[in-house]
């Protein structure tokens, strides 16, 4: 990881009232799943048409996120059923800024998705917040009061915007889940989920090296893989082959770091 805050380091700035202008709050969103190596890799081949996002001084921002579903968690099981239309409510910290946002994700038919948020005070259970609660019953299908927090996803991101401005990709690396409902914790690391955000399909530097080193866009949230990770009896079928792509790209990556030299028995 070191070598890839070094990366970044070396690549132009940005700061957030420049991002103003690249939200992209209506969006085709395109993930990708990477090892460290592979990121490495990525990253040297586009630190010089891309800007890092950076918070007071850093560019590896925490975040922390809190994801609500109802008692038989219908937004996971939708989404497990395939259903195109999807909605997916959360409440987002932005640790560096200490903002929190209540935010609702919705995703149609046409894979478009469209996030609303307000900023919220942080509070255990964001349906006792009266001004949370109306935006909810507004932006998203569900009864309030049919809504609890779930899981809590932790991680580390970088932010990153082309020169151009028409895209943003954010790195999520240090992915570890919380199930607040059983306890069990999971984690994705040393794995790392990017997610390159765009209007339209203009033409990318960031796809011309993923096309040169074979990486292939991998659809996966965030949220799903948490819940099956931490919830191992929940029915889970659509998302087996997600977690075994998981787990052996983990194991690739454990074993790479192990064959490396170690400098204390030199």
């Amino acid at each position: 990881m070191e070598e890839i805050l070094n990366i970044v380091q070396g690549m132009k700035s940005i700061t957030l009232d420049e991002m103003s202008g690249v939200k992209l709050m209506n969006r085709i969103d395109t993930k990708y799943l990477v090892t460290e190596q592979q990121l490495r890799d990525i990253l040297l081949g586009i630190c010089d048409a891309y800007y890092a996002q950076e918070v007071e001084g850093n560019r590896l921002s925490p975040y922390s996120t809190v994801y609500y579903d109802t008692p038989d968690l219908t937004m996971f099981r939708i989404h497990h059923d395939r259903h195109l239309v999807r909605d997916k409510v959360r409440v987002r910290t932005y640790v560096d800024s200490d903002l929190t946002f209540c935010e609702v994700k919705h995703k149609n038919n046409k894979g478009r998705t469209k996030k609303k948020r307000i900023e919220v005070r942080p509070i255990p259970n964001i349906i006792d917040n009266p001004v949370a609660a109306a935006f909810l019953t507004e932006k998203q299908p569900y009864p309030v009061n049919s809504l609890s927090p779930h899981l809590v996803t932790i991680f580390d991101r970088f932010t990153l915007v082309n020169y151009d401005k028409t895209e943003r990709l954010t790195i999520d690396c240090n992915l570890h889940f919380e199930n607040l409902r059983n306890g069990n914790t999971a984690s994705m690391a040393p794995l790392a989920v990017m997610e390159l955000k765009q209007d339209g399909r203009a033409t990318s530097r960031l796809k011309d090296v993923l096309f040169d080193l074979r990486i292939r866009p991998f659809k996966v949230s965030k949220y799903c893989i948490g819940t099956c990770m931490t919830s191992p009896d929940l029915r889970q079928n659509r998302f087996k082959k997600k977690l075994r792509r998981i787990e052996k790209l983990k194991s690739v990556e454990t074993q790479n770091f192990a064959s490396l030299p170690n400098d204390k028995s030199k």
